[in-house]
C-alpha cells in the first residue's frame, strides 16, 4: 500500500468518525426550553398541547390581566376538542379586550359545539358589529343557521352577505354552492 493511499484512509477515517459523533450527538439533543414567559409552539402532537396548556395556565395564574396567553389557552383548548373550556379562556380575554372579533368568533364556535347556537349566534353577530368585514364570523353565522338551526332564509341572507365580502376567491365557490343547495333543501342542512 502506497503512503498516499494510507494518508487517505486515515484521514477518510476520522472524518467519518467526527461526522458521526456529530450527527449522533446533534440528534440526540432535546429540544431547547420554551422561552421565558412564552408559550411553546409546537408542532400539534398531545404532548405538545399537554405543555403548552400546563404553561399557559402557570402564566395567566400569575398574570391573570395577559390577554395573550388566554387567548393563547382558548386556541389550545379549542384545538384539543375541550369547547366548555376553551369558552371561559376566550372569556377572560374577552372581559380584557371585549372587541376582538377573532376571539369573538372562535368563542362563537365553542358555543355552537355545546349546541348553544344563541350564544354562537350573538358572538358572530357582534364580531360583524366590530368588523363587518370579517369573514370567518360572517361564513359561521351562515353555518350555524343552515346547520343548526334549519333557519334556511337566515342562512342564505348570511351566505350571500359573506359573497359580498369575498366575491372570488375559492370559499366564495363554496358558499355559492351551499346557497343552491340551500335553495333546494328548504330545512337546511342535516
Amino acid at each position: 500500500m502506497k503512503k498516499e493511499n494510507a494518508v487517505f484512509i486515515v484521514i477518510a477515517l476520522i472524518v467519518g468518525v467526527l461526522g458521526g459523533y456529530l450527527i449522533f450527538s446533534i440528534s440526540g439533543q432535546k429540544e431547547p426550553p420554551p422561552p421565558a414567559g412564552g408559550i411553546p409552539v409546537g408542532s400539534g402532537t398531545a404532548a405538545d398541547y399537554r405543555q403548552r396548556i400546563a404553561t399557559a395556565e402557570k402564566i395567566v395564574a400569575a398574570s391573570p390581566a395577559n390577554r395573550q396567553a388566554w387567548i393563547q389557552l382558548g386556541n389550545d383548548y379549542f384545538d384539543t376538542g375541550q369547547p366548555q373550556k376553551a369558552i371561559n379562556a376566550y372569556g377572560k380575554a374577552l372581559e380584557l379586550d371585549p372587541n376582538d372579533p377573532n376571539v369573538l368568533t372562535d368563542q362563537g364556535v365553542m358555543y355552537q359545539q355545546i349546541k348553544r347556537f344563541d350564544l354562537a349566534v350573538a358572538n358572530f353577530e357582534k364580531a360583524q358589529k366590530i368588523d363587518p368585514g370579517h369573514l370567518q364570523s360572517q361564513y359561521n353565522l351562515g353555518m350555524v343557521y343552515a346547520h343548526d338551526l334549519h333557519q334556511t332564509e337566515k342562512a342564505i341572507q348570511a351566505l350571500n352577505r359573506y359573497l359580498q365580502l369575498d366575491p372570488a376567491s375559492p370559499k366564495a365557490q363554496q358558499v355559492k354552492a351551499l346557497i343552491e343547495q340551500l335553495k333546494t333543501q328548504p330545512k337546511g342542512f342535516k
